[in-house]
């Protein structure tokens, strides 16, 4: 089986300890703090097998030193266009749709730039499990909200989410920050009248009250939705590409 584990680091930073429950092999996703990551590994009796980094930040790469130190035969995955520390020189960076297997697990990398230039999330499949795949979307996309824009367009950035939302609606959500309660409350701002999301901003609001995640979600995009263009006072314009006025919603 699979088994997925949260560990909040820092103040709103998520990895997530990935466990082969049939070998006890695993993989962790974004590793900033490297005793909170060992804890985690020693707590569950697993070897630690790869590191999988969506991108350079330091919060989201900052244990792959002191965890490589401790687990020596640990490979670092992640793209050649981020300087990604310990990124394994023994196997290629990954390239888009690439494929790497953790005991019976199976993680494809799909490249995502926007915050970064090299930003890759990881899908988990879940099918031999009889489960959904698990998106880890690191700082691409959160429960109501998307990454900010460093190194990237609008134009970029919508394709990478794109890219998330084609992956089917039963996906599981796994994002790298806890931003849900900030991105709803943002949303509840422009949109006064959405049950759906009033009730979705209080169960978050429940959820982090009693200090409990709120992942995962199921990742969906509403930028071509014409209540919320209305609510940002924008309008396509004559001619305009439809990509192109979803990019400058996005913006």
């Amino acid at each position: 089986g699979v088994k997925i584990l949260p560990i909040p680091v820092l103040s709103n930073n998520y990895s997530y300890l990935v466990v082969d429950t049939g070998s006890g092999r695993a993989a962790v996703i974004d590793p900033s703090d490297p005793l909170a990551v060992q804890a985690a590994i020693e707590e569950e009796g697993v070897m630690l097998e790869a590191i999988f980094c969506t991108h350079k930040h330091w919060d989201h790469s900052g244990g792959n030193v002191a965890l490589r130190q401790q687990h020596g035969s640990c490979k670092v995955y992640g793209s050649a266009l981020d300087a990604i520390p310990e990124l394994t020189k023994s196997v290629l960076p990954l390239a888009d749709k690439e494929k790497v297997k953790v005991g019976c697990l199976t993680f494809e990398a799909l490249a995502t730039p926007g915050h970064t230039v090299g930003h890759m999330v990881y899908v988990l499949d879940g099918g031999p499990f009889g489960s959904p795949p698990c998106l880890f979307s690191g700082d691409l996309l959160f429960l109501a909200g998307c990454g900010r824009l460093f190194e990237g367009s609008p134009e970029t950035m919508l394709a990478s989410l794109d890219v998330a939302v084609g992956l089917g609606e039963d996906t599981l959500l796994w994002p790298g920050h806890e931003y849900a309660l900030e991105c709803l409350t943002f949303a509840s701002l422009l949109e006064l009248d959405n049950p759906a999301l009033e009730q979705k901003l209080q169960w978050v609001t429940q959820q982090r009250q009693e200090k409990r995640s709120t992942q995962p979600s199921t990742p969906f995009l509403r930028p071509p939705r014409p209540e919320l263009q209305a609510a940002l006072g924008l309008q396509r314009g004559g001619g305009e590409h439809p990509d192109a006025f979803r990019a400058r919603v996005l913006k």
